[in-house]
């Protein structure tokens, strides 16, 4: 039986409908993203590695993963969350570009360059995108969690720790850690600058993170918020398009904007962004496609799609085997999760197909994601495909493919949420099965 076959039985007995097929060399394929060109459809995602230095500058494990993925051979790499405020940090050593750090950045990215052009040639030159975010209620600057919220949300809320220190331990997450109009004017202003330290850094584009419950992606569902950021599609979207318009402004029209945009939240309305109004477990992707329509009319034509709450819903966005400590165990068979990432993003993409959408939920698929992954770009419903998790097993996965054809089974990412794990712990990440003279739990 061919790995195609037995995939298919697979599904068959999940009861899920995955395409897969032998032929993979449509990922070869440059990719043209308005006025970038991706040497091939194959990404890396964003995936924090908490091991930057306290003052936000890429540590020795920050460029070892940066050099290995460059190395690795996709035509895309995303480089994890970098804050741009110091308050607006997930861990004590999340990435932070500020004037004091940007050196310290310029040289990661002409590292990945170098690494990048021995590894593949000459010719092949990766888009590097720097993602810019802000953590909002997953703030912990200084490993203690001072969240600042756009709204007070009864789903999530119960599951934040405590916003500050007290003498009684109480949860303090309350109307305090909103925040407020001004303070997100002047936030706007710091993503602005950050831009622009980006660009300076070498960067090819920035991306204003949208997703998985971080400050961008909350305010898009802020309909209980008051304010100029609150209630109305115009308002929610506000800061998101107003940042973008101002790099624009500021730093040229020239300059390349992207997002990691959230499409479905699966948080019940009017909690959740992008879902039915009457079943959370529906997607609505009604005003995400208005958001769309927004982005495009500001030259954004780079989306990398993605989906739900790492903290409150997992197995949506990253279908696993095993949950993390204290986590739930996965709710359906995991097949089911890649095929509704593949399906909603497919709606995406056909509906906008001058817009190159970076699918999502290959890494779960192990050895046979080149096959599914093909088998979507050829289908139309994405143009690049991603994949995270495999990265931290799997370094040069595209390589792999691109070379080979095939990928190797004792290389592939076993789906143990391991590297999620680290993440909790506060430990540098990476992976725990394949790396592990370098990662390991504790």
């Amino acid at each position: 039986m061919s790995d195609i076959d037995d995939f298919k039985a697979l599904c068959k007995v999940a009861g899920v409908s995955i395409e897969a097929i032998s032929d993979i060399s449509v990922l070869s394929e440059q990719v043209r993203a308005g006025t970038l060109i991706i040497p091939n459809s194959l990404a890396i995602h964003p995936m924090e590695g908490a091991d930057g230095d306290f003052e936000g500058r890429p540590g020795e494990l920050t460029c070892r993963r940066y050099k290995r993925f460059a190395a690795g051979g996709a035509g895309l790499i995303w480089v994890e969350a970098i804050a741009m405020v110091p308050e607006g940090r997930a861990n004590p050593r999340q990435l932070w570009l500020h004037e004091g750090s940007l050196d310290a950045f310029a040289e990661m990215v002409a590292m990945m360059r170098q690494a990048a052009t021995e590894s593949m040639g000459p010719d092949h030159k990766p888009v590097i995108v720097a993602q810019l975010t802000h953590s909002g209620r997953y703030s912990k600057p200084d490993g203690i969690a001072k969240p600042l919220i756009g709204q007070r949300d009864p789903y999530r809320d119960p599951l934040m720790p405590e916003a500050r220190p007290t003498t009684d331990r109480e949860s303090k997450v309350d109307d305090h850690c909103i925040m407020t109009d001004e303070y997100l004017d002047d936030l706007q202003q710091a993503y602005v600058k950050g831009a622009g330290l980006a660009f300076k850094a070498g960067f090819d584009a920035v991306d204003i993170k949208s997703c998985h419950g971080y400050l961008v992606n909350e305010l898009l569902a802020g309909r209980d918020r008051k304010g100029r950021y609150g209630g109305s599609f115009k308002n929610r979207t506000r800061f998101m398009l107003e940042i973008i318009d101002k790099i624009h402004v500021t730093l040229g029209m020239d300059r390349v904007v992207t997002t990691r945009l959230g499409f479905y939240d699966g948080i019940p309305y009017p909690y959740g962004w992008g879902v039915d109004k009457q079943d959370y477990t529906r997607c609505d992707l009604t005003e995400p496609k208005k958001l769309l329509k927004e982005l495009n009319d500001r030259d954004v034509r780079l989306i990398n799609f993605t989906i739900a709450n790492p903290y409150y819903n997992p197995h949506l966005g990253r279908p696993f085997n095993q949950p993390v400590k204290g986590g739930y165990a996965e709710p359906e068979d995991p097949l089911r999760g890649v095929q509704r990432l593949i399906d909603i993003a497919g709606q995406v993409q056909r509906e906008f197909p001058e817009l190159a959408l970076v699918g999502t939920g290959y890494s779960r698929l192990g050895y046979r994601m080149g096959h599914v992954a093909a088998a979507t770009k050829a289908s139309g419903r994405a143009r690049v495909i991603g994949v995270g998790r495999m990265a931290f097993a799997y370094p040069d996965y595209a390589k792999d493919l691109l070379i080979r054809g095939t990928l190797d089974k004792n290389k592939v990412c076993v789906g143990c949420s391991g590297c999620s794990q680290l993440l909790r712990n506060g430990q540098p990440v990476g992976c725990v099965v394949r790396d592990n003279k370098v990662y390991g739990l504790k």
